[in-house]
């Protein structure tokens, strides 16, 4: 049918916009959290599924080889004297990466002085472990839940993991258990917040955790020195991620390991940034609350600014005094 004249033409600026453009765009991003649909954003994407699948079997399949390789070399050099072991969990968590194709961006530098280090960090994912695990010579802190994991309690223990069952009977002989590490010379990496959220938001530090390092560790006298991390992963297919993607890195709440690898493993283009701010000394503070609120300010602001895709360089330590509690922003 040919209209013309003016009313047609009114009649024809004034039909309602086609509501099926918003409803596939839906209809996608719900596909796309279940790993079913290749994003638009994800480099140079496959053409079909099956490319998708085969990606995930063959870095899972990766993952298995190495990890059980890596678990015979580290049952050997866990019983050897000096540093080897250190090196090796090191590089060991490193190749994960590499296998789970992850590409990782540092700013900042991890603490010196011949001190031990606390890094504390923000807890989004599974991931965080092999991210800072390749990144920072330390042992990981870890709830006692972990013990009963199939295959991942072997990497843990051979990694010399200090487990915590968060509860207050236990509590005293926990913290001598991680003050005996930082007195033999070896860093930790603990997350404060005592689980994982969903990557919009750093959820308070609990002080609880930081009591290793009210007494002196070293000969000299001194305390373990206290590291902020920041850790937001900002790149997916090359391209910087938001809220609607930000759910493919995150593993919180109920979420099965399994399927979380399942639909993680099959995209490209990852990326984490791992932001290391100033380190803090707890001598410089007039209580362990104030030392863990100065810890989430650096990591609750650090993660905020890569969130939001703006440059960020580390928090400097607060010489003498306590900021005050900040919000950081959500994005």
């Amino acid at each position: 049918m040919i209209v013309s004249g003016r009313p047609a033409l009114y009649a024809l600026l004034r039909m309602p916009a086609d509501p099926r453009p918003q409803t596939q765009r839906a209809s996608t991003l719900r596909r796309l959290e279940k790993g079913d649909v290749e994003p638009a954003w994800s480099g140079l994407p496959s053409r079909t599924g099956i490319f998708r699948r085969l990606r995930v079997i063959r870095r899972g399949i990766g993952v298995l080889i190495w990890t059980f390789f890596s678990l015979v070399i580290q049952a050997v050099l866990i019983f050897l004297p000096g540093r080897p072991k250190v090196l090796f969990a090191r590089f060991y968590w490193r190749m994960m990466c590499r296998l789970i194709g992850i590409h990782i961006r540092v700013i900042g530098s991890r603490a010196t002085g011949g001190r031990p280090v606390v890094f504390v960090s923000n807890h989004s994912s599974w991931l965080d472990i092999p991210v800072l695990g390749g990144q920072l010579e330390a042992c990981f802190i870890a709830k006692d839940a972990v013990e009963g994991w199939p295959i991942v309690n072997l990497v843990a223990r051979l990694g010399r993991t200090v487990y915590v069952r968060r509860q207050r009977a236990s509590t005293g002989r926990e913290r001598d258990d991680m003050r005996s590490r930082l007195v033999a010379g070896d860093n930790l990496i603990l997350f404060p917040e005592g689980t994982t959220s969903d990557g919009s938001r750093v959820m308070p530090f609990r002080s609880t955790f930081l009591s290793a390092v009210e007494a002196p560790v070293t000969a000299d006298g001194r305390h373990a020195l206290v590291q902020p991390v920041s850790v937001v992963y900002d790149r997916l297919g090359g391209l910087p991620t938001g809220r609607a993607s930000r759910p493919v890195f995150a593993w919180y709440g109920d979420m099965d390991l399994g399927s979380h690898f399942w639909r993680l493993g099959q995209n490209r283009g990852l990326r984490v940034t791992v932001l290391l701010h100033c380190p803090l000394d707890p001598a410089h503070f007039a209580s362990r609350k104030d030392l863990s609120q100065a810890a989430w300010n650096a990591a609750a602001q650090g993660a905020a600014t890569l969130r939001q895709n703006r440059p960020a360089c580390p928090a400097a330590a607060p010489e003498n005094e306590i900021s005050l509690p900040t919000d950081p922003a959500f994005a």
